[in-house]
């Protein structure tokens, strides 16, 4: 499946609430002194307790309070950094990971993860991007989401759902687990395209292994995309091979029926400079389209 794909001569072988501690006095008194004091402002306290439980019974507590606020609108500062959001119709949802630099997103239904490029906008909006320049995600200033998918491309609201854990790629330690990835991502966009499709990967490292796998993974998810497209299915015709090769540039070339993939090692990177290191489905369904 994959020629020398292990070079061991390679260098190097809901959120919380503060909660303020009452005030304590420096020194506790003992005996019977001030009990009647202590009583009167216990007094005091219980009719503020009960003054105060009116008037919250008076205004029920809605949901839409706490994901909005009292005037519809969430303030964007207390979304979780890491939240996992749905749109309006319950067709897609997704986690956005806004803990690096660049912005993750990961839909539910899919193994991917994208790398998104904040935009400013109008109103003092964002407008998050793929790599490929189209527009994913906007989000205002309070906090609102609209989500833009091929199925909604004029964009549908999405409601935020809750906190997620962070987005991270599958770490591959051995030979035999990118094997059985690569073979994975084979027999995905064989089954798409109808047809053979063999993934190699002649030049992998241990350090480069899960740059490899979750490129192989991203690409068959390109195939997969290309195969429900009446469009697309012809230029999978023309795909026998894909290379997952590195190079100074993320892209992907079709030439002469092979499907040459190119990422980026970035050595130090970690597994989230996985994601920014190879070309989206997206930009790898374009190469094949042009």
């Amino acid at each position: 499946m994959a020629g020398n794909i292990w070079r061991h001569d390679s260098p190097g072988g809901g959120p919380g609430y503060d909660v303020q501690k009452a005030p304590q006095s420096a020194r506790i008194c003992t005996g019977m002194r001030g009990v009647r004091p202590a009583i009167a402002a216990l007094a005091c306290g219980l009719a503020a307790a009960v003054a105060l439980g009116q008037a919250v019974q008076a205004r029920p507590f809605t949901l839409g309070d706490e994901l909005f606020g009292p005037n519809g609108r969430r303030n964007a500062a207390n979304a979780p950094v890491v939240a996992r959001y749905a749109d309006q119709d319950g067709d897609a949802a997704f986690v956005l990971d806004r803990s690096t630099p660049l912005p993750l997103l990961r839909f539910d239904d899919s193994p991917e993860i994208w790398v998104l490029t904040p935009r400013p906008a109008a109103h003092g909006d964002v407008i998050y991007k793929n790599d490929a320049g189209e527009p994913m995600l906007r989000a205002t200033r309070f906090g609102g989401m609209t989500l833009f998918t091929v199925a909604h491309p004029g964009g549908a609201a999405a409601a935020l759902v809750g906190e997620a854990p962070a987005l991270r790629p599958v770490a591959i330690l051995t030979p035999n687990a990118l094997l059985q990835r690569l073979a994975q991502a084979s027999a995905h966009a064989s089954r798409a395209a109808q047809r053979l499709v063999v993934f190699d990967a002649p030049d992998v490292t241990p350090q480069t292994a899960s740059l490899v796998a979750d490129a192989a993974t991203v690409t068959a998810e390109a195939i997969d995309a290309m195969a429900r497209d009446p469009r697309g299915r012809g230029v999978l015709a023309k795909v026998s091979r894909v290379i997952l090769t590195p190079g100074r540039k993320a892209q992907a070339v079709l030439e002469q029926g092979v499907l040459r993939v190119v990422i980026v090692p970035q050595p130090g990177a970690g597994l989230r400079g996985v994601v920014v290191s190879r070309p989206s489905s997206r930009r790898i369904a374009a190469a094949l389209a042009r």
